[in-house]
């Protein structure tokens, strides 16, 4: 599957990423790779493979859950730039389901 450069700029301003005209070039033809190698992979004949969610034997070691006191609210309002209703304020990043620029 190709991937054109139209698609790598629009992911790139997803991801808010800026590229030189080369480096959208090299990255347009690194991922159209990327992409044909995962369609490779699926045409891999799996029928009958175990599924594998971990080639280590690990345990997970977990710590009882207790509930501990929280922070002062308003002790650590008093170090955020701007807050609004009791909420931290913070500058959009998206728009319309746009990523801003």
């Amino acid at each position: 599957m190709a991937i054109s450069e139209e698609q790598v700029k629009h992911v790139a301003k997803l991801a808010k990423l800026s590229f030189s005209d080369d480096e959208l070039q090299d990255f347009t033809v690194q991922l159209g790779k990327i992409i044909d190698m995962v369609e490779t992979l699926g045409e891999v004949d799996t029928e009958g493979v175990p599924f594998t969610s971990n080639v280590v034997d690990t345990i997970n070691v977990l710590r009882k859950d207790e509930a501990a006191e929280g922070w002062n609210r308003d002790e650590l309002m008093r170090n955020v730039p701007e807050s609004e209703n009791g909420f931290i304020k913070v500058p959009a990043i998206i728009d319309n389901g746009e990523a801003g620029a």
